[in-house]
């Protein structure tokens, strides 16, 4: 019987100053995909030095991105991995011996959040962030949706868990978390608009981002992570509010 064989995909974007460093990581597997999107820097060269197969092309939404990726990669089974993500080799460990003898699906796998050098365990989700994602799948299990930011997923097969996290290195400072949020609320406001979605009056609105806040920060335990959890919590509550001040403002001047 065959060993199953596992493909590595990155998908990146002008990522040059990180991509290096995430590729070394991938060595273990037996293919490595790295996709880039409308890049004009140097990534295409570091990932042809780590002996990746490259997919170059333009598209405007993350999820044909990501399942060109997909559907460029050759093994039965297919690791996802962002740029600026680090794989231990136990997670690799684990892989192997998860695949072995594993029927076709998916698996989650957990993250270590980081914020520039601190390991930010609790408050995560709401859209910012999350603990654990299916980044494991067998070819045909996973499909990503038309959305512009946090595409929808089609999965196939049971829920399983993995139990080594991937390193995430979520922002570098607070600078890099409002830039995140103006990206965020951009794409999330132009899929509004071109689904004609309706947006919610303020209290509505402000009802939501009041219970998002709460979960992050207390149900999911932000408050131990001090004033980290407090500006996650603020960033998942603002979000959405501020993706619908962009819809509602934009549809007034019209």
């Amino acid at each position: 019987m065959n060993a199953a064989r596992l493909s590595v995909l990155v998908v990146a974007h002008n990522e040059e100053a990180q991509l290096g460093d995430c590729l070394v990581r991938l060595a273990p597997a037996d293919e490595l995909v790295v996709v880039l999107d409308r890049c004009t820097d140097g990534s295409g060269a570091i990932a042809r030095r780590h002996g990746a197969r490259v997919v170059e092309g333009a598209w405007p939404l993350e999820g044909a991105r990501r399942n060109a990726g997909i559907d460029a990669c050759r093994g039965d089974w297919i690791l996802e991995v962002d740029a600026d993500e680090r794989v231990p080799e136990h997670l690799f460990a684990e892989i192997r011996a998860t695949i072995a003898d594993a029927a076709p699906g998916y698996f989650l796998v957990p993250f270590d959040n980081y914020i520039g050098d601190r390991l930010v365990r609790h408050g995560w989700g709401g859209s910012w962030g999350v603990q654990a994602a299916p980044r494991l799948f067998s070819r045909g299990a996973k499909r990503w949706g038309p959305q512009r930011v946090h595409p929808k997923l089609e999965l196939e097969g049971p829920k399983r868990w993995l139990q080594t996290p991937i390193d995430h290195y979520v922002d570098r400072d607070m600078n890099d978390m409002l830039e995140r949020l103006k990206r965020y609320t951009d794409a999330r406001a132009e899929d509004m608009r071109e689904a004609g979605t309706p947006v919610p009056g303020l209290l509505d609105a402000a009802r939501r981002s009041t219970g998002r806040f709460f979960k992050c920060y207390v149900l999911r335990k932000g408050y131990r992570e001090g004033r980290y959890g407090f500006a996650i919590a603020l960033m998942a509550a603002l979000y959405p509010l501020i993706a619908d001040l962009k819809v509602s403002l934009d549809r007034k001047e019209r």
